[in-house]
């Protein structure tokens, strides 16, 4: 692993997860969505990872008409790396998912790195009663969900937006996707060096236990030696105590309101700014350097904010 000199915050501001009904905070116009980004760039976040929702319901959307009403407000508003999800919302098609990346040919694009179970249908239960009538199916749903990342899948992903210059966070929820990314870096798909973004506590992929830390950064080491960077985040509760350790131990750092709701226990995050401030004091406290987004795209080889096409 390359032990940065400054830790890189990346902040999920909406994803495809959380609900509306969930918090009164989550980003859901394009507006808020600008606003959150920005906000957290502002608080120390290097990277924006960034989906896009329906302004009327919340629901996700790819729609790349939908991230053309805020990205080039985020754009104007900070210099932070833009990151757009490919994963999108759960149940689309790898068309949809492809369409706001391909469009908006970021710095950043996220790739997850293999098929899994992927359920969230517990959250239904704790939520007394659903702004929108796609909620609860959404979370539900999951339940009998496989979220399809296939090799073909991949490559397709990894081909189209390569020949773009975008490079990507690979997104691994359990050991098998890192030899997954091993594959494609040996075939020369991808070029180091690789932003690996280790994921914890999602039901179906690796638990949130600290051993199943030092098994992923051990066995990413195996596999990539010194060309990654290591990434850290987890859901929920799990955040901040798995970030903070992952920077221990040399890492980067992921929090944001796609990932957890909260600031602290049972206090609901006033926005991703907040959470990005919590953890910059962790970081500093510990003595760690955060990383600005120009130290970030060193670090990672992106091609510049003047070459994206928002």
């Amino acid at each position: 692993m390359k032990r940065a000199e400054k830790v890189i915050i990346s902040c999920a501001i909406t994803g495809s997860i959380h609900t509306p009904s969930m918090s009164p905070h989550l980003p859901v116009t394009p507006e808020q969505i600008a606003e959150g980004a920005i906000g957290a760039a502002k608080a120390g976040a290097a990277i924006l990872h960034l989906h896009a929702r329906d302004p009327q319901t919340g629901k996700p959307t790819q729609n790349p008409e939908m991230f053309k009403r805020f990205l080039p407000v985020i754009k104007q508003g900070c210099d932070g790396i833009v990151n757009i999800t490919t994963g999108g919302g759960l149940g689309m098609t790898l068309d949809e998912r492809l369409a706001a990346a391909k469009w908006a040919s970021p710095e950043i694009a996220s790739m997850n790195m293999g098929s899994f179970n992927f359920n969230i249908s517990g959250a239904s239960g704790r939520i007394p009663s659903f702004k929108n009538d796609w909620e609860q199916p959404y979370l539900e749903m999951t339940k009998d969900f496989i979220l399809s990342n296939t090799f073909t899948q991949i490559e397709r992903g990894m081909t189209e937006l390569g020949a773009l210059g975008t490079r990507f966070e690979f997104e691994c929820y359990d050991v098998g996707h890192l030899y997954n990314l091993a594959h494609f870096a040996e075939r020369g798909l991808v070029k180091p060096p690789f932003f690996v973004q280790a994921i914890f506590g999602i039901l179906g992929g690796i638990g949130p236990e600290p051993e199943n830390l030092m098994h992923m950064k051990a066995t990413a080491d195996r596999l990539f030696g010194n060309d990654y960077y290591l990434s850290i985040l987890a859901a929920g509760r799990h955040q901040l105590p798995f970030v903070t350790m992952g920077a221990i131990l040399g890492g980067n750092v992921r929090v944001g309101l796609e990932d957890n709701l909260y600031l602290g226990k049972g206090e609901l995050a006033p926005s991703n700014a907040d959470q990005v401030a919590k953890i910059r004091r962790i970081l500093e406290e510990l003595s760690l350097q955060i990383a600005t987004p120009d130290d970030a795209r060193r670090m990672l080889g992106t091609k510049g904010a003047a070459h994206v096409g928002f």
